[in-house]
């Protein structure tokens, strides 16, 4: 992890590399959710997933159509999402930027 320390009138900066960051920021999010026990559903709504992906109703029927993220159909119109899948499903189409 490359890190470096910079004072600018007894205002230190601290720059970190984009994957160190990264790290650090899960590291701060998890501990926060561990002190206060905050665990996200396993499964959601489809207004929370379309929210989550920030998308619609009919590009989340896509991707429940092509398996790109798993649902569980309990009724006719009563369908849930793996929230898990979800987030694989952002990580899997994450670019890298130049």
């Amino acid at each position: 992890m490359a890190t470096s320390t910079t004072s600018y009138n007894s205002i230190n900066v601290i720059c970190l590399e984009e994957k160190a960051f990264y790290a650090l920021v899960d590291t701060v999010v998890e501990r926060i959710q561990d002190k206060m026990q905050v665990k996200e559903e396993r499964w959601i709504t489809a207004d929370q997933a379309m929210q989550k992906l920030h998308i619609g109703k009919s590009t989340l029927q896509k991707l429940r159509d092509t398996g790109a993220i798993r649902f569980s159909q309990m009724e006719k119109k009563h369908i849930l999402y793996d929230a898990s899948s979800i987030d694989e499903y952002i990580l899997q189409n994450t670019k890298n930027t130049f």
